[in-house]
């Protein structure tokens, strides 16, 4: 099979645990606004289902390490508007924490003293933006990042994704309309999946656009073959 570039996915999580931490005094507010953004071994929602498959995705402790994230340059912002920066990591520092335990990837900020810092703040005391995605890259075409297993139940084939290696993660996003309420993770339309991340648009984004619509439909035909 052709050689594939890795691609950007992105990711969404219902980030059970987020919220505005609370002070000792009780006289100022506080700023920080602490979460998960990315749960280990945890299933998600399909991918993708029809007829004749569905697809759901895990990613693996070992996909990500402190080393990895300390290595990034980190964004998180607010909608999946780039624009819209809330803290920001390069290299481990900045003003984003975050850290790396058996449960997954967790993380803190102080919400700056900016109309979208003060949005961000009350709209997460409010539970009106009660999830978080995050972006990253990998090779879905390599077993040695992506271990694929196929199990057929009642005539249709249960596919799962594995991820065990992530290249880079890009950014992480305070987002509405979790999806995944009960595993703290959120799939968007797997061919929506990268738009957020192109930065750009015209040919290039419907190039982008055609791309990841071509790699579904070679993943679901992979699906199909037999694993040895």
């Amino acid at each position: 099979m052709e050689k594939k570039e890795k691609t950007k996915f992105t990711r969404c999580t219902t980030a059970a645990n987020l919220h505005v931490r609370e002070t000792g005094d009780g006289e100022t507010p506080s700023r920080v606004i602490t979460g998960y953004a990315i749960l280990f071994g945890v299933e998600s929602v399909p991918l993708w289902s029809d007829n004749d498959s569905e697809a759901r995705e895990i990613i693996a402790p070992e996909a990500i390490t402190k080393e990895l994230l300390d290595g990034c340059d980190i964004k998180f912002t607010m909608f999946h508007d780039r624009q819209l920066i809330l803290a920001r990591s390069r290299e481990g520092k900045g003003t984003l924490k975050y850290d790396v335990d058996d449960k997954g990837v967790s993380f803190e900020f102080e919400a700056p003293a900016t109309i979208d810092g003060d949005k961000a703040l009350e709209l997460v005391r409010r539970g009106d933006l009660s999830g978080c995605s995050f972006a990253f890259t990998t090779d879905y075409w390599d077993a040695q990042c992506v271990e694929r297993t196929v199990k057929r139940v009642d005539n249709r084939s249960h596919i799962t994704y594995t991820v065990r290696a992530i290249d880079a993660v890009h950014d992480f996003t305070l987002a509405a309309d979790p999806a995944y309420p009960e595993t703290s993770v959120e799939s968007r339309e797997l061919e929506n999946l990268r738009k957020d991340a192109l930065g750009g648009g015209g040919k290039t984004e419907k190039s982008e656009s055609e791309t990841v619509k071509a790699q579904i439909r070679e993943m679901r035909a992979l699906a199909g073959k037999r694993i040895v």
